[in-house]
């Protein structure tokens, strides 16, 4: 297949600027695109091209008329399906809510619709973002764009191949565990985590509240920063969004990497990692070496138990969140001749086989009798892990791990295996544990072709010093576009 022209957010700037291309001309563009790989990858679940080309005319009225034109004019952006928009089907993969349509937009689409974006429509993701692979989805697996027979990762799977194969310039996804992180390593694109609380949840279909955030998949760490600094800020209508001020991150880019100090982990280099994966990280830290960055030995010695933790706290807040599918109020009923029948039919067949495990999982962990052996340790163990990582951060500006064990394996390898499937996210549920910000960028690939992630984390707001490092990284290695 022909290569087709990468845009980034500030390739469309230039084009939109020298009239070599309008919006409604981009954005027929990109349909195009869907339209030609869609059906192989299953990328996009739900396609919005009236409200796409609306605003596309939008941004080329601006144009006409000599106005300014907003920081993401024209640019064509996905959403991953547990994120509201207002008259676009939005189905959290799952047959629960497969008619549903939101009245109303989450904070993030509209920041990125009042800055010019394109919204091309919705993507497909593992049911209510409960998966390392996208093969949990009702509406059936995703496919990678760099290898067909391999998982995109998950939840946001669908956003990280959507961006990987240049069906949108950037898209946004969730992180709970993992689930942006981890498919932008298994894709090879750059994928954002940022702190909890720097971008508003208002309308995100929760999962685990006290954990998911939304953040940016994008083609180079510039337009990262680009998605990060319009989604980003205090938003009134959700509580825990923090009022913190969103920095320049363009200007904090800019500054050099030299002498800042790179905390390395012992426990994120154990047994169980793809010796390619390890090469290739090693590899990357010796290229901040080369940049001048500094390296310092860590110890985070919680981390071997974050997955059972993250398992016991995520799981309990699913089961509470979704209690609210019941058949009453919206999404899918089925009725029976009793209300208790018709809560069984319409979860029964509702639900999928993962989603009903993490919530039977996450009902005993609160149930009475078990609460304090499973459920209270957790967070116990939570505050440690956060604990490590405020220690790590007394010595180290960032810390730097691999992404993922192992590189996106195969459709089907693991689907019957949980255990195997839930280790897939060991380097990256520490960071939503304890709420700080992380991205993942492209480090190589292995002898197959399959992409690697190199993550680097930062305390909680400094986003900025990891963006820092990205570039740096990005300019150093020539993955930027």
């Amino acid at each position: 297949m022909s290569a087709v022209k990468k845009w980034t957010v500030f390739s469309v700037r230039a084009a939109l600027d020298a009239k070599t291309i309008s919006a409604r001309e981009l954005t027929a563009e990109f349909y195009s695109r869907i339209e030609k790989r869609n059906p192989e990858l299953n990328a996009y679940l739900t396609l919005s091209p009236e409200r796409a080309y609306a605003q596309a005319d939008r941004v080329d009225a601006m144009r006409a008329s000599g106005k300014p034109l907003p920081p993401l004019a024209g640019v064509p952006v996905a959403i991953k399906d547990v994120i509201s928009t207002r008259g676009i089907r939005t189905t959290c993969a799952s047959r629960m809510l497969e008619d549903y349509v939101p009245p109303f937009d989450a904070t993030a689409v509209a920041r990125l619709e009042d800055a010019g974006a394109v919204i091309l429509g919705k993507t497909n993701c593992d049911e209510f973002a409960m998966g390392s692979s996208n093969e949990n989805s009702a509406f059936g697996p995703v496919r990678n764009p760099v290898a067909l027979d391999r998982v995109p990762g998950g939840s946001s799977g669908g956003s990280a191949a959507a961006v990987a194969a240049q069906l949108a310039v950037g898209a946004l996804g969730t992180d709970t565990g993992g689930s942006i992180r981890q498919p932008g390593a298994l894709c090879g694109v750059p994928a954002m985590m940022p702190t909890y609380g720097r971008v508003s949840r208002y309308g995100l279909i929760a999962f685990a509240s006290s954990l998911d955030r939304i953040g940016p998949f994008a083609t180079t760490v510039s337009d990262i920063a680009a998605f990060l600094a319009v989604i980003s800020g205090r938003d009134e209508n959700d509580s825990t969004s923090a009022s913190v001020p969103v920095p320049g991150f363009f200007a904090e880019m800019q500054k050099p990497v030299e002498g800042m100090r790179i905390g390395i982990p012992a426990e994120y280099f154990g047994e169980g990692m793809d010796p390619e994966v390890r090469q290739k990280v090693e590899d990357g830290i010796e290229v901040l070496k080369k940049l001048g960055c500094r390296t310092v030995n860590l110890s985070m010695p919680h981390t071997d138990y974050a997955i059972a933790t993250y398992y016991i706290v995520a799981n309990a807040e699913a089961s509470s969140n979704l209690a609210r599918f019941d058949g009453v109020r919206y999404g899918l009923r089925v009725d029976g001749s009793s209300l208790r029948e018709m809560y069984e039919n319409t979860r029964g067949r509702g639900f999928g086989t993962e989603v009903k495990r993490r919530i039977m999982l996450g009902t005993y962990a609160l149930s009475s009798g078990y609460y304090d052996a499973y459920y209270l340790r957790a967070q116990k163990v939570r505050s440690l892990i956060t604990r490590d990582f405020t220690e790590a951060f007394k010595k180290a500006d960032v810390i730097v791990t691999p992404t993922s064990p192992s590189p996106a394996f195969r459709i089907g390898e693991r689907i019957d295996d949980p255990l195997a499937m839930y280790l897939s996210d060991i380097y990256t549920v520490t960071g939503d544990l304890a709420g700080v910000p992380a991205i993942s960028i492209p480090c190589g690939v292995t002898s197959d072709r399959l992409p690697i992630g190199l993550q680097i984390f930062a305390p909680a707001f400094m986003e900025a010093r990891i963006l820092q490092l990205a570039r740096a990284f990005e300019g150093a290695t020539g993955d930027s576009s």
